[in-house]
């Protein structure tokens, strides 16, 4: 009898096959075979919304093998990824391959091991049509904000602009966080610290106020009173307050909560992320193993674990640190209100492949991120670490001044992880030995100005935790979300913060003014909770789409009736360089080659340089000149040149150290990750590194 098993990706072929032997055939579908069509919108709305879906065309010659191998099997099972893409894709395999529906051929593997396959054999099911529904819901209202309200901004602002229904709310946050930030206005404030000696140590206590209330501090002429009228004071001990405290860890990921650790922790965004996780998931050759999956399934909500990964998570915690280590009872976190609980969390298939053991077979990127999802998971499985902490208080004369602290008791799961944080505000200091009543040594009183502090800007991991809290769009979608307003330079990376261009807050301004639901916290996180509830069977994809349609259609004809013959100009980016041609300040432009600073004064003033990031510190090795950061309109490729081009035409596509190859006297570059190569391709170093391969 012959068995075929269809997953999305060729990378899970290889280790499902070893699993399940010769009698069945696994192939893979590559992701969707059919979709929308591309050069139009393809939803007939005026008939229940029926979507058109076509077989993709670089897919023909796989459909047509497909086909012939489903044909000749006895069985076909559909085994694509566990979530709602993955259902609907297993749906449109159904529909090309004339399966039944009926029929119980849909399979799923939380993890790519030999029990989670064998697991997901032992239990086929129907398709589920609700979870497909689900998925042609957003697809479908994606596409129709997406190709209504696209034209909008072509006519309005300039061509090629797009909007997306979670796309411009999270724009809009981005916009609403800089303008909070434009119009705040700093306020003066002081501190007046005391440096003070007890057993030996110097602590630091802060100004509070009087024992009657909190004093604020405006001004140095007050900071300078407190410090004349504490000259000659006693510093004396009056109150301290000890306590304990028991820090529970963090629970296992959720892809919202890996995505923010790993930009926090290793500066890696979204998308590299869930590229990586795809990659653990679906399987890595290692060595001694074979094909191994090495995480659970990384598109999931829940906080839920196995019984059996967490016997094997204590089994481990017991053989390398002590009972000590292991709470009485275990812990069970509870996922957030509204979680689909499909999957498990995210956490290692085998814990016993530790980080350390595997770590040579895995690229640097899959190393780190997989001894971060490692180190989570067994860390939410281990004791809270205990804390000894301690709140005094100070009097001298009638101020009061303050200090708290803590001292680790006992370290539980920080011996090995603690969460990242997204700010840098500290948990206290250890305090020396004291008591009430102590006299103590002052050796100094700090005032110190200080100005009120705007809101901080959005970063990836802050942007990612306020749409996942508050219901907005999925987990999965938030990277992709985020790497689309990035590439169209709506927002752009400021370090590590998010900050919107001109261009971002003119479309912002325009879709907020005159679709005010589109860009509603609100009303996007209800659109959520009806999808979720047309996967529960609960509602009609199509009368979900019909009441959102009704009002929308109407708003798009009442802003375009207004706007008639309106263009909306995008302010340019105007910068503090100097023309020197006409004295003008130089405005920051964009091609399909990147970013470049030009005159105002076009056409009369046709000057144009690199943006002053693009510059670089180190010379031109043939002459001298600056280097610029350029793009080649051949290829796209990035390169740097010489800024005195034609005169010098150097070009690389690394930067130049300034070492001089010993080998062949040729330029040494700088490329990825430090690496450093002779420029000269025929050099004999090149050649011997790549043997070396």
């Amino acid at each position: 009898m012959s068995k075929l098993v269809i997953v999305e990706s060729p990378t899970k072929v290889k280790s499902i096959k070893k699993y399940l032997g010769s009698d069945f055939n696994v192939v893979a579908s590559m992701g969707h075979i059919r979709d929308l069509p591309k050069s139009k919108m393809g939803i007939d709305i005026e008939h229940g919304f029926k979507p058109q879906y076509l077989n993709m065309a670089d897919k023909k010659e796989l459909i047509a093998k497909l086909k012939d191998l489903a044909a000749n099997s006895d069985t076909v099972y559909l085994a694509t990824d566990p979530d709602r893409e993955g259902e609907a894709i297993s749906w449109h395999l159904a529909q090309i391959l004339a399966l039944d529906l009926n029929e119980a051929n849909r399979v799923c593997f939380n993890e790519i091991t030999e029990s989670g396959i064998k697991a997901g054999m032992k239990e086929p099911q129907k398709i589920n049509l609700n979870l497909v529904d689900a998925q042609q819901a957003r697809r479908v209202l994606d596409r129709i904000v997406g190709y209504k309200l696209s034209p909008f901004l072509w006519k309005k602002v300039k061509s090629g602009l797009s909007a997306g229904r979670v796309q411009s709310l999270a724009l809009k946050l981005v916009v609403d966080r800089e303008r909070e930030i434009e119009k705040f206005v700093s306020e003066e404030f002081w501190s007046v610290d005391a440096k003070l000696v007890a057993s030996k140590k110097t602590f630091v206590a802060k100004f509070y106020g009087t024992a009657d209330e909190k004093l604020e501090i405006t001004n140095q002429a007050e900071a300078e009173k407190i410090v004349s009228d504490l000259s000659d004071a006693t510093f004396t001990v009056a109150k301290i307050k000890k306590g304990v405290r028991n820090k529970q860890p963090a629970p296992p990921f959720t892809t919202s909560t890996l995505q923010q650790e790993a930009a926090r922790k290793l500066g890696f965004t979204g998308q590299r992320t869930m590229r990586i996780a795809q990659q653990l998931y679906e399987g890595v050759d290692i060595s001694g193993q074979g094909t191994t999956g090495l995480i659970t399934y990384m598109r999931t909500d829940s906080l839920r674990i196995s019984a059996e990964a967490r016997a094997a998570g204590k089994k481990y915690i017991l053989k390398n640190f002590s009972d000590k280590y292991l709470p009485k009872t275990d812990r069970y976190f509870k996922s957030k209100s509204g979680a689909q609980d499909a999957h498990e969390a995210i956490r290692p298939t085998n814990v016993f492949n530790t980080p350390d053991k595997i770590g040579e077979s895995l690229t640097p990127e899959q190393r780190k991120l997989y001894k971060l999802i490692w180190e989570r998971f067994i860390a939410s499985l281990m004791s809270n670490c205990v804390q000894d902490t301690v709140a005094a208080s100070f009097s001298a004369k009638d101020y009061i001044f303050k200090a708290s602290g803590y001292s680790v008791r006992f370290d539980g799961f920080t011996a090995l992880y603690e969460e990242g944080k997204d700010s840098d505000e500290a948990d206290g200091v250890a305090l020396p030995e004291m008591k009430e009543g102590d006299v103590l040594k002052l050796k100094e009183l700090v005032p110190t100005q200080h100005f009120t502090q705007p809101p901080a800007r959005y970063t990836e991991p802050t942007l990612i935790k306020f749409l996942d809290e508050n219901g907005i769009g999925r987990p999965s979608t938030y990277a992709p979300i985020i790497a689309n307003i990035l590439q169209r330079s709506y927002i752009e990376r400021e370090k590590k913060s998010l900050k919107p261009t001109n261009l971002g807050k003119t479309i912002t301004d325009l879709i907020a003014e005159n679709f005010k639901k589109i860009v509603d916290v609100k009303f996007t996180a209800n659109m959520e909770q009806q999808l979720d509830k047309i996967g529960e069977g609960e509602l009609s994809w199509t009368d979900t789409l019909e009441n959102f349609y009704g009002d929308f259609a109407a708003t798009l004809k009442k802003a375009e009736d207004k706007l008639t013959g309106t263009r909306v100009k995008v302010p340019a980016e105007e910068t503090d360089v100097i023309c020197e041609k006409c004295g003008r300040k130089m405005v920051v432009k964009s091609s399909r080659f990147g970013k470049f600073l030009a005159c105002p004064g076009y056409p009369e003033c046709k000057n144009t340089k690199p943006v002053p990031e693009d510059e670089i510190k180190e010379p031109c090795p043939k002459c001298g000149a600056k280097l610029v950061k350029r793009v080649s309109k051949k290829t796209g490729k990035k390169f740097y040149g010489c800024s005195n081009y034609p005169a010098c035409d150097f070009a690389a596509p690394g930067l130049p150290t300034g070492d001089i190859c010993k080998e062949c006297g040729g330029y040494i570059l700088k490329g990825i990750r430090g690496r450093k190569y002779c420029m000269n391709s025929d050099c004999p170093s090149r050649t011997k590194t790549t043997e070396k391969k």
